[in-house]
């Protein structure tokens, strides 16, 4: 099994390896990065944002034309929401083994404090390798520094570790073993 990862061309250039190397680590499966083939759709000029609900429909559909059966994660640069969220860093859907993570509310920029390339990697591998955790079946985590912490503020985010909790991690290995 392999994690695809999609890569929007609008997205930080040059991040794309580290990001991806940084989300097998932490999930322990090897990646394909890849170029984003995917329609991007959901956007709502009122709110100047992409309904991740409608994106992962698209990605679903994608995955299914395309026979790809592996988990599949979209990063782009467009803010996101989702109904009853203003926002989210991101979204899974495990039926599918689809997910999405916007690299909008992970930049410095967005708060008005200095850009960072490392800060930005390590917030997007973090939120990658969570959304990844729920295509295989992890739940949040109470733990604040395992990555399966849903946080709530990029403060929370980057108080998370790149790593699963020992309890994650046991889940984990259990429902590989069963795909």
């Amino acid at each position: 099994m392999r994690i695809h990862i999609f890569w929007d061309r609008r997205s930080p250039d040059g991040l794309q390896l580290p990001v991806a190397r940084n989300i097998a680590a932490v999930i322990g499966i090897p990646e394909i990065l890849e170029e984003n083939p995917v329609r991007i759709t959901g956007y709502v000029d009122t709110r100047k944002q992409v309904d991740a609900q409608a994106l992962l429909d698209q990605v679903a559909a994608y995955k299914h034309r395309h026979g790809i059966t592996e988990p599949v994660l979209l990063v782009l640069h467009q803010d996101l929401f989702n109904a009853g969220h203003s926002f989210v860093f991101g979204l899974a859907r495990e039926s599918v083994g689809a997910a999405v993570v916007s690299t909008a509310r992970l930049s410095n920029e967005f708060y008005g404090r200095a850009g960072s390339d490392d800060d930005l990697i390590d917030r997007t591998a973090k939120e990658g390798a969570h959304e990844l955790g729920h295509l295989f079946g992890l739940g949040h985590c109470t733990d604040h520094e395992c990555v399966m912490f849903c946080p709530d503020t990029l403060d929370e985010l980057d108080g998370k570790r790149k790593m699963l909790c020992w309890s994650c991690s046991g889940r984990l290995v259990e429902r590989l073993g069963e795909l």
